[in-house]
């Protein structure tokens, strides 16, 4: 009887792990589709030289950014929620070609956004790595990293009036590291069994991704932007 029992939590462990490894491998996959629809949109907002600052920009990106958020929690369970997804990472895309355009004004802006996405890799597939390896429960982080985004989400909109550039590179600063640290608390989560969407989860991570990469490109043309002659 003891070795019944000791076989079926075996059993049941293995099957455990094979979901979340599942869910994982799909949420990887789907994150990495999610760059097509963002490179198209970054490319036709290129072209048609899209901009959209200040409050009319801002209240239009959260007003997408929450319709589509409350239409793929609704759908996550079905191919829609794929789909609305991936559309909504076409609008990110568009909504990104503004600092995209900023950087190529200058001479080594195609040099300063590699610069951005390489580091932007490292950061997540180095933490994602260490959340998946150590398989550490990070759920501790999450009230403190919803605090820190909410003091910076009112530090960029206060700034909008200000428009101080210390400010600015303090601001992106801080949403490099909140961001990174919430890698660790998603993909812990998924490891962990606190996620078990894989839409969900990827929507989490493609937030992370996209926000450390904005804001990484943002400090490097601060730093080594070099205008054209």
């Amino acid at each position: 009887m003891q070795s019944f029992n000791t076989n079926t939590t075996t059993y049941g462990n293995s099957a455990l792990s094979a979901e979340r490894n599942q869910v994982l491998r799909n949420t990887y996959f789907l994150l990495a589709l999610t760059m097509l629809p963002t490179a198209a949109g970054a490319l036709l907002g290129m072209s048609m030289q899209f901009r959209m600052s200040g409050f009319l920009g801002f209240g239009l990106f959260m007003l997408v950014s929450f319709g589509a958020f409350y239409a793929i929690e609704k759908t996550k369970e079905s191919s829609a929620g794929v789909f609305i997804l991936l559309g909504w990472t076409g609008f990110m895309g568009l909504w990104l070609s503004q600092i995209l355009q900023m950087a190529m004004k200058f001479s080594n802006g195609p040099e300063m956004i590699g610069m951005a996405a390489i580091g932007t890799g490292a950061i997540f597939f180095t933490l994602a790595t260490i959340a998946t390896v150590t398989k550490k429960d990070f759920s501790f982080m999450g009230k403190f990293l919803f605090i820190g985004m909410v003091i910076v989400l009112l530090a960029a909109v206060a700034n909008i009036f200000f428009a101080i550039p210390a400010l600015s590179l303090t601001i992106s600063a801080a949403v490099i590291m909140i961001f990174s640290a919430y890698i660790l608390y998603d993909v812990s989560r998924i490891v962990n069994g606190g996620e078990t969407n894989y839409i969900s989860a990827t929507l989490s991570l493609y937030l992370n991704v996209y926000n450390i990469f904005v804001n990484l490109l943002s400090i490097i043309m601060a730093f080594t932007g070099n205008s054209r002659d």
